[in-house]
């Protein structure tokens, strides 16, 4: 009956915090005036969302007396699950166990042990280390036992938990060994076929701890997503209606709702995504290679996200975070500020502050337009628009003066130029689309923006985002690029990609490539990552096709139940920040534990260190976060970690020297085992001259920077931490360092031990030289996995107190000491200054730059990272023009680009030196004050430089001629102190003996 009928319309319905909008369209009359929006309905939500979807659909259907047969779908956007997790909310988030299949690495880093304590103690049932895993050239790290994983199902079923996350080393490149799917078959055959299993493959990508953790939040809110999506589709199936219920994800397209049940997590945020959607499509075709930015002003905050030119939105960096809980799926890159139509109005000392405080839903009863008495952001532009009717205007006319009204609106100007700016990838005007409820309050013109559009039905943005959403797929893999050249491999790639989206559900005719990546992994030959994601048009004809979900309907009667029975759902309450937010500290009577020149270290001191570490990496050094959350494990289980002065070393003591060595791409993947502990005895087994008396780390920069506190804790060597290291920062190569520049041994690294942490050990007792070491360990990395253990045999007290950068422990307290404070006090826009304070003052380091990353080159090369990144002056900052910083791992110099230099090449080119090597370069996150290391240099972000002058220890000809230009090539270049060196005050100096 009715199939004559021809399906083309598209029903969309966002399901919002305060709203539920709702429209009908139909694409093939998208060109006239309304276009193609046949009806559309704007309600509060409901408490049970089926219930707002309905009605917004039989409200529709009256309105434009449709046919139901000519449905060919209805998209649904919701923040429902995503608030499930932000409110804690106990009825809607199941228990998880997880099995990592890691072997021996990875035990210092359980599952959550970085989460909130709140959702950790709700969600984490039960977790097991078990053998599997795989090394990132695709060998075996060890092979699954059956059995391991037979006894883990017995535990699990004791404990009664129905969801299971599988996470295996390297799993999302395991396309041989299938490790996580033959984990689960065994899981499903012990525990029966209603067990939900989550293979975190399926989930996310590289990135062990991240795609672990949205693996279990997925896996947790699986049962009641299966509930909900059954509801939403209960009341489709009532009205008649014989087409699929897709749900929107995160990346503008859709999910059927079969797709959306297993894989909830990826339709989190996905609100901003349908608005920028939206928008695009109400303004018509995108111009060919034309990005846009998208302002969706609501009630109470302003969403800005860049369209690309591709009609995707722009996505976030490597890492999000949600709730507390760090990721690493994608997510739409959106920043929000406080400012909206219900945004308070008011002077503070003189100056007009615009939000972020909103009267938000209560706008229709507290704005003065609407006899309240609170002045509203929506006030002020009624006030100033003659033509503009919202509420009363009478109520307002006279009552705020032009001063006021003026000041409100180059206010608000500025709030949008300065976001605008912020998400912008290069100088050049853009489009801004303005959608929103709140559109209202925004100028016609910005700066920055090449013209400004307020669509028509703007208001409803996101529901037609959802309604006009395309259908995608991606593929993340790793491939040989042996015996096919990358060109080739694309090829099948692509196709297999558009192959996908097709069985998605799109139609043939429309699907395109829209991204590819290639990223040839580091000391790793012939090994390249290809990401490439496919979209399409969903094609009507095949609509019949996805009617049929196989969700069960007894689960969707139980959701109906509770919210019949009047129990409402929990309101939202963000506990995110309870822990985030870190130690609570009064850092005016802080003190750190100092007892006869021992400094005993708290997590308060942890916290500063692992801020200045990774500051005084100079870009390099690895991000330090997987070994603070180490340390804090140990300080948490009892452990105690002591650090000493170098000066009073005695002159036989003996120092011990570790650190880890290898790729970044493998760090973050295979997170340690115990590689550093077997290096430290396998060495002292074979080495005659004594065990180690104290430890210094190799390098203060960064991960290593960590590591000495790691081996020198009680669970461990239990010996004294040295505050010092042998760089001062972090430097690509174990000759660079201080020990090689005094040259008093012919050798200092060797004998030197070497581990892998699975099993296998590589002990030099001598080598020719140091340079030689370095080249050994380079060699023998890419066979050990590409991440290793070192242990250098120790040097006498008299040898450290010559040789050390002193107090470098110290110092990174004393910078993350400032970061903390500026943060706590808001003080950010000075934190770079704060920072050079910490160091000694303006006379030993400086602001060098702030400005935005405007461009960055990478290029791989004997195993190292070398490029560059380009850095474009912020006006308002009184940093003007572009500067370069060239690294090599590290940041190697600051250099002026004069205009229209660009293109000559270095050695022609007039360049100034703002700072060179051995100083020290930092590019610092403008926004948090965190270092970003050169892994994490993007398009965008807004940086502040600072210089710090090198430790005299570097700045003897040899130290020069070892760490300075042209040990990185950079021979036209000359070394010249950016200040004077100041000795960092020692913590123990300075508080010993002071309770």
């Amino acid at each position: 009956m009715g199939s004559h009928v021809q399906k083309t319309l598209r029903i969309g319905v966002d399901v919002g915090g305060t709203n539920t909008d709702g429209v009908i369209i139909d694409p093939t009359r998208a060109g006239d005036p309304n276009k193609g929006i046949i009806a559309w309905h704007k309600a509060p939500t409901t408490t049970n969302p089926s219930h707002g979807i309905a009605a917004a659909v039989t409200t529709m259907f009256a309105h434009a007396s449709i046919d139901p047969d000519s449905i060919a779908s209805v998209t649904i956007g919701t923040t429902h699950f995503v608030n499930a997790v932000v409110t804690r909310d106990a009825t809607r988030l199941s228990r998880v166990a997880i099995l990592r299949l890691s072997g021996p690495f990875s035990k210092h880093a359980p599952p959550c042990v970085d989460w909130p304590s709140s959702l950790r103690s709700l969600i984490l049932g039960h977790y097991a280390l078990v053998k599997g895993g795989l090394e990132v050239d695709g060998s075996l790290i060890s092979d699954i036992k059956e059995a391991e994983i037979v006894e883990q199902c017995r535990i699990i079923k004791e404990k009664g938990i129905k969801s299971i996350v599988i996470n295996g080393v390297f799993s999302p490149i395991d396309t041989v060994e299938k490790q996580e799917e033959r984990v689960a078959e065994i899981v499903k055959r012990e525990l029966g076929e209603d067990a939900d299993v989550v293979l975190s493959k399926t989930v996310a990508n590289l990135g062990f701890l991240e795609r672990e953790n949205a693996a279990i939040l997925n896996a947790s809110i699986l049962s009641f997503a299966r509930r909900t999506i059954a509801s939403f589709q209960t009341p489709i199936k009532r009205l008649g209606l014989h087409c699929p219920v897709f749900i929107t994800q995160n990346d503008g397209t859709i999910l059927s709702g079969d797709a959306a049940a297993r894989l909830p997590i990826r339709t989190f945020s996905s609100g901003p995504t349908n608005s920028m959607r939206g928008a695009a499509f109400l303004v018509g075709k995108q111009e060919k290679g034309e990005a846009m930015m998208v302002v969706d002003v609501g009630g109470t905050t302003t969403d800005v996200g860049l369209l690309l030119a591709n009609g995707f939105p722009r996505q976030q960096a490597a890492y999000s975070e949600l709730s507390g809980v760090r990721m690493n799926f994608s997510y739409p890159d959106v920043k929000s500020i406080g400012l909206g139509g219900g945004s308070l109005v008011r002077r503070i000392d003189g100056k007009m502050h615009v939000g972020p405080e909103s009267v938000g839903y209560k706008l229709p009863e507290k704005a003065l337009v609407f006899g309240g008495d609170v002045p509203t952001a929506t006030d002020y532009t009624v006030a100033s628009s003659s033509d503009l009717t919202i509420g009363d205007p009478e109520k307002v006319n006279g009552k705020l003066s032009e001063n006021d009204i003026l000041a409100f609106q180059s206010e608000t100007k500025r709030m949008l130029e300065r976001i605008i700016d912020t998400m912008k990838t290069s100088p050049a005007d853009l489009p801004v689309l303005l959608v929103g409820g709140g559109a209202v309050i925004a100028p016609d013109s910005l700066k920055g923006a090449s013209r400004v559009t307020k669509p028509e039905w703007s208001g409803v943005a996101n529901a037609i985002g959802a309604a006009m959403a395309r259908v995608s797929a991606v593929i993340d893999t790793v491939k040989s690029t042996e015996k096919k050249t990358t060109k080739e491999l694309l090829v099948e790639i692509e196709e297999e990609a558009k192959r996908k989206t097709v069985e998605a559900g799109a139609a043939e005719d429309s699907v395109e490539v829209v991204e590819v990546e290639t990223l040839p992994l580091q000391y790793i030959a012939h090994k390249t990552r290809f990401i490439v994601r496919a979209a399409g048009d969903f094609d009507y004809a095949r609509s019949a096709d996805f009617a049929k979900l196989h969700i069960n309907d007894e689960e969707a009667a139980t959701e109906e139940e509770t919210a019949e029975n009047g129990i409402a759902p929990p309101s939202i309450e963000d506990t995110s920040a309870e822990e985030v937010a870190g130690i609570d500290v009064d850092f005016s009577t802080y003190r750190p534990k100092v007892v006869n020149r021992e400094w005993w270290i708290s997590e308060t001191d942890l916290q500063w260190i692992t801020i200045g570490c990774y500051i005084l990496g100079t870009g390099g050094g690895g991000s330090p976060y997987s070994t603070m959350l180490r340390v804090r494990g140990i300080l948490r289980a009892g452990g105690t970690i002591r650090v000493v002065n170098p000066d009073d070393l005695k002159d036989d003591d003996r120092v011990g020297c570790g650190g880890g060595a290898g790729s970044p791409t493998v760090g973050i993947e295979k997170l340690s085992g115990d590689e550093m502990m077997q290096a430290q005895q396998h060495l002292y087994a074979l080495f005659t001259g004594g065990r180690a008396t104290h430890i210094i780390p190799l390098e203060i920069g960064g991960s290593n920077g960590l590591q000495g506190l790691v081996l020198g804790a009680s669970p461990n060597m239990n010996i004294p931490c040295v505050d010092g290291d042998w760089m001062g920062r972090a430097y690509p190569t174990k000759w660079q360092t201080t020990p090689v520049v005094f040259g008093e041994r012919e050798i200092v690294f060797a004998p030197v031990s070497v581990a892998d942490g699975n099993g296998n050990v590589l002990y030099m007792p001598t080598a020719t030289s140091d340079l030689k070491v370095e080249q050994v360990i380079r060699a023998a990395l890419s066979q050990m996995g590409s991440h290793v253990g070192c242990a250098d045999g120790p040097v006498t007290g008299a040898e450290t107190r010559r040789w050390a950068v002193e107090h470098t422990v110290s110092l990174s307290w004393r910078i993350g000491r400032e970061v903390e404070r500026a943060r706590r006090e808001n003080r950010i826009d000075s934190v770079a200054e704060c920072i050079i304070d910490a160091v000694g003052g303006p006379e030993t380091g400086r602001v060098l730059f702030k400005g935005k990353i405007v461009g960055v080159e990478r290029r791989l090369w004997m195993g190292h990272v070398y490029g560059e990144v380009i850095i474009d002056g912020s006006g308002d900052a009184g940093f003007a023009g572009k500067i370069k910083i060239p690294f090599k791992n590290e940041n190697i110099a600051v250099l002026r680009i004069h205009e229209g230099q660009e293109s000559k090449t270095g050695e022609e080119r007039n360049e100034d030196v703002l700072a060179i090597v051995p100083d020290l370069i930092s590019v610092i996150d403008a926004q948090n004050g965190e270092a970003i290391g050169t892994p994490e240099y993007r398009y965008g972000l807004l940086v502040l430089v600072i210089g710090i002058t090198a430790s005299e220890r570097w700045t003897s000809p040899r130290g020069v001629e070892l760490g300075g230009p042209k040990s990185f090539g950079l021979d036209h270049l000359e070394y010249k102190p950016l200040g004077k060196f100041v000795k960092p005050v020692s913590v123990i100096d300075e508080y010993d003996g002071k309770a």
